[in-house]
């Protein structure tokens, strides 16, 4: 029997770090309380403070601002696909 892989809002995952950053918990005490995996929980408390010092990550962002951030980025790439695409169009 497999174990079936859970996925955690981007909500959850920085409540969950808060935990550890804000509240002092220990990793060992908000991974048991929360029921979520230790190692899990270091990504998510690594990922935000990388985060709130101005890093983007390549994966989902847990802050709103670097959700900004990568919702203007992929738009800004759409864009220059789109771009790409109309300047190899024949003129006529």
């Amino acid at each position: 029997m497999t174990k079936q892989r859970r996925s955690f809002s981007t909500e959850i995952k920085r409540e969950a770090a808060d935990l550890v950053l804000k509240q002092n918990y220990s990793f060992i005490e908000a991974s048991s309380s929360l029921g979520v995996g230790e190692s899990a929980l270091r990504r998510w408390v690594d990922q935000l403070q990388q985060e709130r010092t101005g890093i983007t990550p390549q994966s989902k962002a847990l802050t709103p601002e670097q959700q900004k951030i990568q919702e203007l980025e992929a738009r800004i790439a759409r864009l220059e696909r789109e771009k790409s695409i109309l300047k190899n169009l024949p003129r006529s």
